[in-house]
């Protein structure tokens, strides 16, 4: 989303961006930094709300929170008298694309940028069971998407399911890759040597960086860690935080894994030093979300040139992605021995792992330019 304020405001427009109060998912210069309600950044207008607690809580405080945001969000925008021309959600969380249907009665056009199909997932991964709940959210996904004039999914499996699940709304559905910053990775200037800073010793290094919540299913991680632990060259690198950090760092205790490390995050200005630092890029999700997800941090791996290993469920789309690139590999993750197995054999070519990523990094050039998505997005949005 930054990188979509940013490419809007350097095309000319008039941008502003509202969110959530920074307060999670944040390295040590961000949070130490002090923080006010409306802030030019850059020539970019941003408003900040505070809301209920919606990370590392129970799912009641999470969705609560989440419902009350589009009054929170509606109040703060009338408080700065923002009138847009074109609005875009991002969901999730899918509530907030009530801040679109309400400013769609005044005729500004409506952009619901979907990236995950909740509440599909949330009900594939057993975190919404009541007959109540699942109705109740199904009435909202189904009015966000009556009362926005573009829904826009990031693959052709999630367009699919969603011309199965709402074909009524089939003119509206859009195809429009995530996108990403490759000059951001080409043209980075390195300061941070993360495996001097951090002491690491092993050759390889398989890292995941990010969100650590039950829907990445990294159980799956270290059960492959704990399964390579004769590869003293391998080390796993987890960095980010999240709802399942502890747990996962309490069972890494218990198992004595030797071979899998824990990090915080780190900012975006310093993530091609940690990529640029690492051999495979490790990405992972539940079996249970069935969705044909393609989860960003395989662009951002492709960009940086890092070979990608992906475990997910058999339906996402990132499988055929990566074949096609020719990238990496990619396996189930519902099945260990296929991931074990696949992560040996990309480790096998470790002499051939510049090539490798020269063939992502190609095919993110030619795919996922941020350049030709937000054309795509910005035509979307300004027609009609």
């Amino acid at each position: 989303m930054l990188e979509l304020a940013q490419e809007l405001q350097a095309r000319g427009h008039e941008v502003t961006v509202i969110t959530t109060w920074p307060e999670y998912n944040l390295d040590q210069a961000t949070t130490a930094r002090v923080y006010g309600e409306l802030e030019n950044e850059a020539g970019i207008r941003v408003i900040r709300v505070k809301t209920l607690p919606h990370h590392n809580v129970n799912y009641i405080v999470r969705g609560l929170s989440q419902l009350l945001m589009p009054l929170q969000f509606l109040i703060k925008l009338r408080k700065y008298k923002i009138r847009p021309q074109g609005l875009i959600v991002y969901s999730p969380p899918l509530p907030l694309a009530l801040v679109g249907s309400w400013f769609r009665r005044s005729g500004v056009r409506t952009l619901l940028n979907i990236q995950d199909l909740f509440p599909q997932n949330a009900i594939d991964l057993g975190i919404l069971r009541s007959k109540a709940q699942i109705k109740f959210f199904k009435a909202l996904e189904h009015f966000a998407y009556k009362t926005s004039d573009i829904v826009t999914v990031h693959s052709e499996g999630n367009r699919q399911m969603l011309l199965q699940q709402q074909p009524e709304f089939a003119a509206k559905i859009k195809l429009l890759h995530n996108w990403v910053d490759v000059d951001h990775h080409n043209n980075a200037q390195a300061t941070v040597d993360f495996k001097k800073t951090w002491c690491i010793t092993q050759k390889h290094v398989a890292v995941f960086a990010g969100v650590m919540g039950p829907s990445q299913y990294l159980d799956l991680i270290l059960n492959i860690a704990a399964q390579m632990q004769d590869r003293s060259d391998l080390l796993f690198l987890m960095v980010g935080d999240g709802k399942e950090k502890e747990r996962l760092q309490e069972l890494v205790k218990q198992t004595g894994l030797n071979n899998v490390r824990f990090e915080g995050f780190i900012s975006r200005d310093v993530y091609p030093d940690l990529l640029a630092a690492c051999s495979i890029g490790l990405v992972c999700l539940s079996p249970q979300n069935q969705t044909p997800v393609v989860p960003g941090k395989i662009l951002g791996h492709m960009a940086a040139g890092l070979p990608v290993a992906a475990f997910l469920h058999t339906t996402s789309d990132a499988h055929s992605m990566i074949a096609e690139a020719g990238c990496g590999i990619s396996a189930n993750s519902g099945n260990l021995s296929a991931c074990v197995n696949a992560l040996q054999n990309l480790l096998a070519n470790e002499a051939t792992f510049a090539e490798i990523g020269q063939r992502g990094k190609r095919y993110a050039i030619a795919h996922f330019s941020k350049e030709v998505c937000v054309t795509q997005l910005e035509a979307m949005l300004t027609a009609g």
